[in-house]
């Protein structure tokens, strides 16, 4: 793939590296509007969002606490997997304190409401550079990087952002410290922890790409396998609580992701072989 070779203005000329940034200005400028109505969207809404979806892992009665408890009562293990909601104030301790966070929150919700399109505009920029067979082989790449992300903001939402939330509230080095969050670092934890989970559900379709560019194989990967799983249980120590469990339910997702990288990877070299053999035959 070369990035700026392929790519032809309306005459049929070959572009130039202005005329290269002009069109990737117009690209960008399409994803800022995207971004701006999906924040607007998101201001429209802001009191559910705010209340609802953004405080919910705060709140004692929030789904996923419900949940594990149901799930613990069922499986026999009593209140095990029960996991208590928040127990801390908030507040905010400067002037512009909620203001800031209501525009950062509205600009990263527009952000993730507009992600297929400005992933869209990114990939209609780059896509001319590529060759037919390499066009063949991304097919559908928009919906599946879309599904992955979104996959993994719900993941971390409804399973890290609780976790966290229920072991730092609980969290006490002495009883007369008492908690007291400000909104900025509530939504500074929480916020990251989405928008990493959605960027690391994206693990099989990097490991495809970097396949198809013979960077790596199955082989290589099914040897790394070990250390993998190690790098992951490090994320997860550092994007959870320091608790086993929470580390444990964070890096599942993780490996299952790993193995079906793995498999891509197994497909690629499958149709790399079936190629040859058309092309010796």
């Amino acid at each position: 793939m070369k990035l700026f070779s392929n790519k032809r203005n309306v005459d049929g000329a070959e572009m130039s590296f202005i005329e290269h940034l002009e069109a990737l200005r117009g690209h960008l400028f399409k994803s800022a509007v995207a971004v701006a109505i999906g924040a607007i969207i998101v201001a429209i809404y802001s009191d559910f969002i705010f209340r609802h979806i953004l405080m919910g892992p705060a709140h004692a009665d929030f789904f996923t606490y419900n949940f594990l408890c149901k799930a613990s009562q069922r499986l026999g293990l009593g209140s095990k997997l029960c996991l208590a909601g928040s127990t801390v104030k908030f507040q905010s301790n400067t002037v512009s304190g909620q203001f800031g966070v209501y525009f950062n929150v509205i600009l990263l919700g527009g952000f993730i409401l507009a992600f297929p399109y400005v992933f869209w505009q990114f990939w209609l920029f780059f896509r001319p550079a590529l060759t037919p067979k390499e066009l063949k082989s991304t097919r559908g790449v928009i919906f599946w990087v879309s599904s992955l992300f979104f996959l993994g903001v719900l993941f971390g939402y409804f399973v890290i952002a609780p976790y966290t939330i229920s072991f730092f509230s609980k969290f006490k080095l002495d009883d007369t410290i008492e908690n007291l969050w400000t909104i900025n670092s509530y939504f500074g934890t929480v916020v990251p922890i989405i928008l990493g989970a959605g960027l690391a559900f994206q693990l099989p379709l990097v490991l495809y790409f970097l396949a198809k560019a013979g960077v790596v194989s199955s082989a290589f990967l099914k040897r790394s396998r070990k250390y993998a799983i190690v790098i992951m249980l490090v994320i997860s120590g550092i994007i959870t609580p320091p608790d086993m469990l929470s580390q444990i339910v964070c890096c599942i997702p993780l490996i299952i992701l790993y193995e079906v990288g793995v498999l891509l990877t197994k497909k690629v070299e499958r149709q790399e072989a079936r190629q040859e053999v058309a092309e010796w035959s």
